[in-house]
């Protein structure tokens, strides 16, 4: 997306939406314009246009909002620009704000509850762009902000800035059209900011780590991003980094495009200290993760539920669906162990042919923190194989870690599950690219689990197809390998009990 040119018709939406992101001065008057150039922007790309850009957005607010307009030209900023509220920074397709690495970016605050969470997350005023407890603003049109390749994407220094965008405790943000490039650890980092709406979002921190994390949000709608990162791509946490645990839900995520080179495209975690609740994620395109393609785990007590993906097609992700409860409890509110429940997919499609891949997986913790109410309809996924035959006993698992890793190699080349109750599969399939000698299901420590219309690859050297550990009421029906043959079933220490 980033390489093509934007039609007239979609700049002239952008622009509309710039004007409808600030409320006008009376109900028949436009939102007024201020020129960063008229309050001495030079945008010749070396003078530092900090200082005037502060300024058109002071006058914004003042007059009661409006739209601070950077039209062509490239405006470096050497210093964090302080954003405020009823207003919003339209630029325009031939204009570039870039950072600098002149190291006067505003230091970093205290944060008495760092131990929470890692550097990045604890701290917010270290940015290009800040802005804490505001109402209704913007980022709307067709130009790019650029870190220039000067943020930086471990712990800054004083004076260093680590991220493009960070704002804090703010109720309406708009973000549309804009390109954010090289941004450090995060192109944008949001916390405890609700109403958030975006449109034809495009985030390039393929080199540098993280695109959008969003940590303790509600009322979020994302349409049309595309978002190619190294770190998580898109990600969803909840942490203590303002010194509360903070609710989280009712977000839409649709008609999108993610990339993550080293970790997650679709992420919920792994900072997991509040709730999480109402999620649908329609008509995405995976192009690639080094960790989980649909990755959601809790870690630190968080309760996550009603999360519903549909039609998701993956390619390139080494961990196509993992869900975990972790028992790290990093959080000021003394959690307990999380929960996982009433989760679906609907229509997905997944491949990798590279090495190192992870079995799909499904981890959850005993008793009543066990994963529940998941149902996989129509989800076709494919993984390398090339295994050999191995044992089929629990693989180890480290409970303070997210990451797929953290469970050593799965016994079976497909499904895993563990500590799992009320999982359903329908219409779906696992296949291997190579042949593999584990079978394609195995499942421990749960209850009602059920194979209904299910397809499994049969490997040469495979005991089994599909095996049930301690499995209370399993139920494989209509269920064949890709010849047609019935599914060889080793259940153990397990009953059936179909319908």
């Amino acid at each position: 997306m980033s390489g093509q040119w934007l039609t007239k018709s979609v700049l002239a939406a952008i622009t509309l939406a710039a004007i409808d992101a600030v409320p006008s001065v009376s109900a028949s008057a436009p939102a007024a314009t201020f020129n960063v150039k008229d309050y001495g922007a030079a945008g010749n790309g070396s003078a530092n246009d900090s200082a005037a850009i502060d300024k058109a957005i002071a006058a914004a607010n003042k007059a009661g909002g409006g739209i601070v307009l950077f039209p062509a030209g490239t405006y470096k900023s050497g210093n964090t620009v302080h954003l405020k509220s009823q207003v919003t920074l339209q630029i325009d397709a031939e204009a570039t704000i870039v950072g600098s690495n002149a190291d006067t970016y505003d230091p970093p605050e205290d944060n008495p509850y760092d131990k929470y969470q890692d550097y990045g997350h604890s701290h917010f005023h270290n940015a290009m762009f800040y802005g804490d407890r505001l109402t209704n603003i913007a980022i709307v049109g067709a130009g790019t902000i650029d870190g220039g390749g000067h943020l930086i994407t471990g712990n800054p220094k004083r004076g260093e800035a680590d991220k493009i965008l960070s704002l804090t405790r703010c109720d309406g943000l708009t973000l549309n059209g804009v390109r954010f490039r090289r941004g450090g650890h995060f192109a944008i980092l949001t916390n405890n900011c609700n109403d958030i709406r975006s449109d034809q979002l495009r985030i390039d921190t393929a080199s540098d780590r993280d695109g959008w994390n969003i940590i303790s949000a509600q009322n979020v709608t994302i349409t049309r991003a595309n978002i190619a990162s190294n770190d998580d791509a898109l990600a969803f946490k909840s942490d203590y980094a303002l010194g509360a645990k903070l609710p989280n839900g009712h977000v839409t995520v649709t008609d999108s495009t993610l990339t993550a080179g080293c970790c997650n495209a679709l992420m919920f975690g792994s900072e997991t200290c509040g709730d999480f609740t109402d999620y649908k994620f329609e008509r995405i395109t995976i192009q690639g993760a080094g960790k989980s393609g649909l990755g959601l785990v809790s870690m630190d007590g968080a309760i996550i539920s009603d999360v519903h993906y549909r039609d998701i097609t993956m390619t390139g992700t080494k961990s196509h669906i993992m869900q975990k409860v972790g028992t790290r409890k990093r959080c000021g509110n003394n959690p307990g162990v999380g929960q996982i429940s009433d989760i679906t997919y609907d229509n997905i499609k997944a491949s990798y042919t590279g090495d190192g891949a992870f079995s799909p997986t499904l981890w959850g913790e005993a008793d009543s923190h066990q994963i529940s109410n998941v149902t996989f309809n129509n989800v076709n996924l494919e993984v390398p194989g090339g295994s050999g035959t191995m044992g089929t006993g629990l693989p180890s698992n480290d409970p303070k870690e997210y990451n797929p890793k953290s469970i050593g190699t799965r016994p079976s080349y497909g499904w895993y599950v563990h500590n799992a109750h009320h999982i359903t599969w329908l219409n779906s399939e696992v296949h291997f690219k190579n042949n593999d000698g584990r079978p394609g299901i195995l499942a421990s420590n749960g209850s009602f689990l059920r194979f209904d219309k299910f397809i499994d690859e049969r490997g040469s050297n495979s005991p089994f197809d599909i095996g049930f550990q301690s499995v209370t009421g399993y139920c494989v029906q209509n269920a064949t390998n890709t010849k047609g043959g019935a599914l060889r079933i080793d259940a153990s220490s397990s009953s059936q009990s179909c319908p």
